[in-house]
């Protein structure tokens, strides 16, 4: 049987391998679909999913599904499933799904600092450096810019919109790590970050007045929105199952290993320019990658 470490570090991994896919995918599907709509509906579908499993899930081992105060899972469902995604899917829509890739992947800044100050999470030398090398390798990746096109029409603000999202998901990491820790069902915090944050994107269609481009989904834009679900299923499921085995600040630095895949896939299937300085930005990240995945999560029982 994987050990608990080894378990852990396979799927923050896998985890990144899903959202180096879908970033460049989300963006040529949210280009000409409404950002609340479409975060709205893949978030319910979602969170249906995971409460149907965290029910069953909790009938077969007799336990409740209560273990944490609630305010901590609803805290989780409207910062990282509701607002965080509505940011984030109306900054994509203005910039490049590149840019939006490097910038979300400074979460594990945050997410440190974070778990360091709230969960005194211990943050060794080797994970130091390995997140050094790959903040440095996202630096890289980042300075060298591609020509623009038609598919981003304001970056400035796109790129604000995604930064103030990954800040958020820093504080939605650390609020599920401290559910976990009190031995939370990651399945129930899965459920907790989607169907509650469905619910305030749904509210936030109602608010922007966007009913109407929601009961309007061509079914082009249908099929869209359920490969996209079907995709960020596969990303909250595998990453907090990995918060459940490793450190969040170890879980949220392999995930630098996303924008790595995404400019391959720019590369190889889109024709995006892959010059020197994106090159040794990406050896960065996956020499950073490969330090954090053998350094040793030192858990905590409580906080």
């Amino acid at each position: 049987m994987m050990r608990r470490e080894t378990l852990g570090t396979v799927l923050a991994i896998l985890t990144a391998v899903i959202s180096g896919i879908s970033i460049p995918l989300n963006k040529i599907f949210v280009v000409d679909m409404e950002p609340a709509v479409f975060t709205a509906v893949r978030a319910l579908i979602i969170g249906l999913i995971f409460f149907a499993f965290a029910g069953w899930q909790s009938k077969r081992s007799r336990k409740p599904l209560k273990k944490v105060p609630w305010k901590y899972l609803i805290a989780i469902g409207i910062i990282g499933g509701g607002l965080a995604f509505l940011m984030y899917f109306s900054g994509l829509q203005l910039t490049t799904s590149s840019r939006a890739a490097f910038l979300h992947k400074t979460l594990p800044i945050y997410t440190t600092v974070l778990a360091f100050i709230f969960l005194k999470e211990r943050v060794s030398r080797h994970q130091s450096l390995g997140l050094l090398a790959m903040l440095a390798g996202t630096f890289l990746l980042v300075y060298g810019q591609i020509d623009p096109s038609q598919f981003w029409t304001n970056p400035q603000l796109g790129d604000m919109l995604v930064l103030a999202a990954t800040m958020l998901w820093g504080v939605e990491n650390v609020l599920a790590k401290y559910a976990l820790i009190k031995d939370e069902s990651n399945i129930v915090v899965s459920f907790s970050r989607m169907l509650i944050g469905s619910l305030f994107l749904f509210a936030a269609v109602l608010a922007l007045g966007k009913t109407g481009a929601l009961l309007s989904l061509s079914p082009a834009q249908a099929v869209s929105v359920l490969v996209s679900t079907g995709l960020l299923s596969g990303y909250v499921l595998c990453y907090y199952w990995s918060l459940k085995l490793i450190n969040v600040s170890k879980a949220s630095t392999i995930l630098l290993l996303a924008p790595v895949i995404t400019l391959f896939i720019g590369v190889y299937a889109l024709g995006e320019p892959f010059p020197l300085n994106q090159r040794l930005g990406s050896v960065l990240i996956l020499a950073g990658a490969f330090i954090l995945a053998k350094e040793k999560s030192i858990l905590n029982s409580g906080v």
